[in-house]
């Protein structure tokens, strides 16, 4: 009987420590709006590796006299504009709190503020 236990521990074991390691992380996911104040025109990203790569697209979506004017990981980011392409961005844990950060930021400097891009990460 001694015989068969140490056997299974012998087997046991390095199973344990196979199954017990911490699973990796999970990978942060960035995200990013680019704007333009003269055009009005916006772009976006989410779900990307690097912030870099996030604010990379969303200035390619967005077209020329683009600037990125929010970046976020694992987060969500909102763009409010108003009046003159008046803006603001806000960002957080959740879309609405995101969109009335941004709807805040907007309206402390221009009128009639709307929220016109929101995007959220999937982490």
């Amino acid at each position: 009987m001694g015989w068969v236990s140490r056997f299974d521990v012998t087997l046991v074991t390095p199973l344990l420590a196979v199954f017990s390691q911490p699973a990796p992380a999970a990978a942060d996911n960035y995200g990013a709006i680019a704007y333009s104040q003269d055009s009005g025109a916006e772009g976006y990203a989410n779900d990307y590796d690097s912030r870099g790569g996030a604010e990379a697209r969303a200035l390619r979506e967005c077209g020329g006299g683009c600037e990125v004017v929010l970046w976020f990981k694992n987060a969500c980011g909102a763009l409010a504009t108003g009046e003159d392409n008046g803006y603001g961005t806000g960002w957080a844990t959740s879309r609405r709190e995101a969109e009335n950060i941004a709807m805040s930021n907007c309206n402390d400097i221009a009128n009639e503020c709307s929220v016109v891009r929101w995007v959220c990460t999937s982490r």
